[in-house]
């Protein structure tokens, strides 16, 4: 009995995320294009090329809300994960990576399809990553707090998102509401990516050597810390880029376009 429910709930959590990967590309196809068509007078004048990224953008922004905010739920009131950080009732984190997990697909087939005007290799490292830590997450319930935990830093990309589209409208960097956002971007994500890291390895470390630790076996364990390595050297890049484009706009508030960040 106890193996059904939990070969029922497994499919539960994988029907969760086909339908996240479904309604993710159904925006990005058709609700996005209809809706910034009619609040933006811009976006019927882009090329197919930036209305793909534009588009994309306000998908990112809107996966970024959703699990973000539910991440800080979680993190507030499910005691079960937060009291045991690997072996807690996952089903809400679970919902969670799986909403991550099926967009992180959808992202990853439309870089496959535009590839030529949205090339990003970064990005590609970083959901490879993610959806390799994660397989774990969903088909074994395991490291439930710290699987969440990670999900905070989407806190960053909306702000990320919004210096792109303040771009694409011709929005001078000299501008009040581009450097606003400049500053939040750069603090935001200094705050959801970089300041958590001593806190995030502090209770990484204090799982070694535990009873729930070993009963992970290695692949778990690898998968964990490789992921999280290799995210943390992504976000240590993209905060020094972030970092040296906000002081050189704040230094000599250039007119020109700015390149892409790929923080997102």
């Amino acid at each position: 009995m106890h193996a059904l429910k939990m070969e029922d709930s497994l499919l539960f959590i994988y029907i969760v995320a086909a339908c996240s990967f479904t309604g993710f590309q159904i925006f990005f196809s058709v609700i996005s294009p209809q809706i910034s068509a009619m609040l933006s007078t811009t976006y019927p004048q882009l090329s197919n090329a930036k209305q793909c990224e534009w588009d994309s953008r306000c998908v990112s922004t809107v996966h970024a809300f959703v699990v973000g905010s539910f991440c800080l739920y979680i993190l507030a009131f499910d005691d079960a994960v937060n009291s045991d950080p690997i072996w807690g009732d996952p089903f809400q984190v679970k919902l969670n990576v799986a909403i991550t997990c099926g967009y992180l697909i959808y992202d990853l087939v439309l870089l496959a399809r535009f590839w030529k005007v949205m090339r990003d290799p970064y990005i590609v490292c970083h959901h490879m990553a993610v959806l390799y830590a994660y397989g774990y997450v969903l088909n074994r319930g395991v490291l439930p707090y710290f699987a969440n935990f990670r999900l905070i830093s989407e806190l960053s990309t909306p702000f990320v998102n919004q210096r792109w589209f303040f771009d694409a409208v011709g929005m001078p960097r000299s501008s009040w509401m581009v450097l606003l956002n400049g500053f939040a971007m750069a603090a935001v994500f200094f705050v959801v990516r970089i300041a958590v890291i001593p806190s995030y390895y502090s209770q990484v470390f204090a799982t070694f050597g535990t009873e729930g630790y070993i009963r992970l076996g290695i692949g778990p364990q690898v998968a964990w810390i490789v992921s999280c390595v290799i995210l943390d050297i992504l976000n240590v890049f993209w905060m020094y880029k972030i970092a040296r484009g906000f002081y050189r706009v704040v230094k000599s508030k250039p007119e020109g376009k700015p390149k892409r960040n790929h923080a997102d």
